[in-house]
């Protein structure tokens, strides 16, 4: 085989190995860092592993939130309307955090069925607007 032939296709060979390595460093990365969402209806009908760390979501039921008075423990449940997910969460809850309002947690499910949060998301609606914002608006201060 002629040098230059044999060169050249040496180094097809080196970037195409490179070319499958750098997609499976890609694809793996992505893979290991993915957080699937799912409703509490979502998590009873699926088979979870408990290893698997997943989002949850859904609206804070009403009376259900039960905060520890000597330590950060909060536990409270997250409910799509059909069924309901009790949620154990050791930390400082997000200020938008209430009953009837929407929340997205992370963690991994518990063997009886419980879901151990490691992060507490509080979400608001589309209307939602910062209370010093809303003073500004409401003429405290603004000018056109």
């Amino acid at each position: 085989m002629n040098p230059i032939r044999k060169q050249r296709l040496y180094a097809l060979v080196a970037i195409l190995i490179g070319s499958l390595l750098a997609v499976w460093l890609v694809v793996s990365a992505l893979s290991e860092n993915m957080n699937l969402f799912y409703s509490p209806s979502e998590i009873k009908e699926a088979m979870i592993n408990e290893d698997t760390l997943i989002r949850a979501g859904g609206m804070v039921k009403k009376g259900s939130i039960i905060k520890s008075k000597d330590t950060l423990n909060v536990s409270f449940t997250v409910t799509d309307y059909q069924n309901d997910l009790v949620i154990n969460y050791k930390g400082i809850l997000p200020d938008l955090f209430a009953e009837n309002a929407g929340v997205v947690v992370r963690g991994n499910l518990n063997k009886d069925g419980s879901f151990k949060a490691i992060e507490v998301l509080a979400k608001h609606d589309e209307n939602y607007m910062p209370p010093e914002v809303a003073k500004l608006i409401e003429g405290e201060g603004w000018s056109q």
